[in-house]
């Protein structure tokens, strides 16, 4: 699914028009983002939570070429799912 499909979806779901959910959206999407930048973790009741790690600089090899490779520390971002959205994205239904 996109982003302008999530759009559509929440548009007609709350009689919002494309551009107002766009606009909200892409509010959520800025605000979360931002969060992560300044360090901070965001976490969503029932869907799940975003955070960042750090990550190491450590060596590798590229697996096409065998070439060594120096990757650089960086900070990622994470996001882990709550267990109602795993439950939610497991269940089963049986369709008659």
């Amino acid at each position: 699914m996109t982003k302008a499909e999530i759009i559509n979806i929440v548009a007609e779901g709350t009689g919002l028009t494309k551009v107002e959910t766009s606009a909200v959206v892409d509010g959520v999407l800025a605000t979360i983002g931002y969060a992560l930048q300044t360090g901070d973790s965001v976490t969503l009741r029932g869907f799940g939570s975003f955070r960042t790690v750090h990550r190491n600089e450590r060596v590798s090899r590229n697996p096409k070429t065998g070439k060594v490779m120096h990757v650089p520390e960086r900070t990622a971002p994470v996001f882990k799912a709550s267990s109602e959205l795993k439950k939610l994205v497991n269940h089963k239904t049986t369709v008659e």
